[in-house]
């Protein structure tokens, strides 16, 4: 079988099984349309994992791939290789996948929040708390930092707020790596791609020549802070000032002078968030949008920074504890 090449943790399921787990991809088990296909809603057992009754078992996320995509097909070996490797609770698990004639499936664990997109920006929704959207900007930092320490020096390349993926508790993951890449090795400071990164989120100097490095998802990053902070989408006219501006051209100008930087956040907020905590966030934010990648922070910094706005009480208590160690040991 052509499985050969899928790592051995993951289950293959048959199309008949996907097909009855998720009652004949039903509409109304559709969770949503990605780039590369559908989302539907399946019911499996969880120990067994075959397909079982709606309400029973465990909701998983089945990704239907358009068929007859070649770039569809290259996204859907990226995804199967990258996640059925890496394991951390940042990273959305990926269960298994179905490879029969032109069907192409990614079975992941479902989180049940769905997109942070959805709940930052839709109309409606209950707005997410401040201390929330630190903890979500670090399990997101978290989950990048990882990628960039392996040894192969992932870039996960697709940064966004519709790619970051909340479970019941608000837990933030990284989903859909059909786009992540080894990034550069062997001393070779970057390499080029195709550029198919998301407008409004990627990174100037990757957009003009492909240039790939982990310092292009710092800049993605970066204007998703900028989303948690202000409650605006990166593009889209309703955003700031005007007809097409975009959200990190509006914010530039505040966000680098001390005294409007506040200017920015979210009204809807009222005012419930710790002012240092929002200035330190937005200083990150800055250094994450350089337009020079060299003096962008690397991600285990950002994580740093970020851990430290989140909890500062606890983290001057732990760093405190830290040298009464190193003097007493």
């Amino acid at each position: 079988s052509n499985d050969s090449f899928v790592p051995s943790n993951l289950k293959s399921f048959t199309y008949n099984e996907l097909k009855n787990a998720t009652r004949n991809f039903r509409a109304d088990s559709l969770l949503g349309e990605g780039r590369f296909g559908y989302v539907f809603k399946g019911w499996i057992d969880e120990n067994t994992f075959a397909p079982c009754k709606p309400g029973s078992g465990m909701v998983v996320a089945v990704k239907k791939l358009k068929p007859g995509s070649f770039q569809g097909h290259r996204e859907w070996l990226a995804e199967v290789n990258y996640l059925g490797l890496l394991y951390h609770e940042n990273l959305v698990s990926l269960i298994g996948y179905c490879a029969e004639l032109d069907n192409r499936f990614l079975v992941y664990e479902v989180m049940s929040k769905g997109s942070l997109e959805n709940h930052l920006f839709k109309k409606g929704v209950q707005i997410i708390p401040w201390a929330t959207r630190m903890s979500i900007a670090v399990h997101v930092a978290r989950g990048l930092s990882f990628l960039h320490s392996l040894e192969a020096n992932v870039v996960y390349r697709d940064l966004k707020a519709s790619n970051i993926l909340l479970d019941s508790d608000f837990n933030a993951k990284l989903s859909a790596f059909g786009l992540a890449r080894d990034g550069p090795s062997g001393g070779r400071t970057h390499f080029s791609t195709r550029v198919v990164g998301t407008i409004g989120y990627a990174a100037p100097e990757y957009l003009a020549s492909g240039h790939l490095t982990p310092k292009t998802d710092v800049y993605s990053f970066g204007v998703v802070l900028l989303e948690l902070l202000s409650g605006k989408r990166s593009t889209g006219a309703e955003n700031a000032g005007g007809a097409d501006e975009k959200l990190v051209e509006w914010a530039k100008p505040f966000i680098s002078d001390s005294r409007r930087v506040l200017r920015i956040m979210d009204t809807r907020l009222g005012g419930q968030y710790s002012k240092k905590g929002a200035q330190a966030a937005a200083s990150l934010v800055l250094r994450c949008l350089d337009v020079d990648p060299k003096l962008r922070p690397t991600m285990d910094e950002v994580l740093a920074t970020l851990e430290l706005v989140q909890a500062p009480k606890d983290v001057m208590k732990s760093s405190q504890q830290i040298k009464q160690k190193q003097m007493t040991s």
